[in-house]
């Protein structure tokens, strides 16, 4: 049996909460279940589908991994001059070292601007060995789970869209733990959402949030440096 994965993460550019990560597995045979019953980017589903497809998926899939990089695990990685990336890189080759599923091809939807090299970071820190699709003067044999970086691979292969979708999922459960424990709407934690802008302000004076605010982000600089600047008047 031919089994493939596809990985993809959800909260990358979030400045609060998880990134979480997620690794989907599944035999070639059934892959076309996942477009059948309506599985594709996350992104471009409601949260009510996406709930609905998070137990589907699992009981087609062979196996499913996922990880939650903890906002305190980003910003001492950030201190120790680890990239997002790496960090990213690492927690995923992980998962694929923690796989029973003997996989075939790993599709991942790459972070990185040079696609490729995403994949090269996961080879250098997975025990497994691997071979990276597209990089020239690599080992290759039927042995090594061949890696497939690819920019917009959640659109492009059923498998990562799944993978986008449990990561996806997870990360909305983690903030709405996150609201209940701080007591604060903090919104999807993304800079672009007006209620997490907001909360992040209230949070300069009442620091509820600071348990689960990513340190090292511009967007949280920036509103502390329109804060100061009202505070003198400006």
């Amino acid at each position: 049996m031919i089994i493939i994965g596809g990985g993809d993460e959800a909260g990358r550019g979030a400045v609060i909460g998880p990134l979480v990560i997620g690794i989907v597995c599944v035999s070639k045979g059934k892959e076309k279940q996942f477009s059948d019953i309506g599985v594709r980017d996350s992104k471009l589903l409601t949260r009510r589908k996406r709930a609905f497809l998070f137990d589907e998926i699992q009981s087609i899939s062979e196996e499913v991994k996922t990880y939650k990089i903890s906002n305190d695990e980003i910003n001492n990685a950030m201190r120790a001059g680890i990239s997002l990336n790496q960090l990213e890189a690492m927690h995923f080759a992980r998962l694929i070292d923690g796989l029973k599923s003997d996989v075939e091809k790993m599709y991942i939807d790459s972070p990185d601007v040079l696609a490729e090299r995403f994949g090269i970071r996961i080879g250098l820190f997975a025990k497994k060995p691997s071979t990276v699709v597209g990089v020239k003067g690599q080992v290759k044999d039927g042995s090594r789970i061949r890696i497939i970086s690819e920019h917009k691979a959640d659109a492009r292969y059923p498998v990562v869209s799944g993978a986008s979708i449990m990561a996806k999922v997870i990360r909305d459960e983690e903030m709405e733990r996150i609201a209940d424990e701080a007591g604060v709407d903090a919104g999807s934690g993304y800079p672009g959402d007006k209620n997490t802008v907001e909360a992040i302000k209230e949070n300069l004076s009442t620091k509820k949030l600071n348990p689960y605010i990513r340190e090292y982000w511009k967007t949280l600089e920036r509103i502390k440096q329109r804060k100061i600047k009202e505070f003198e008047g400006f």
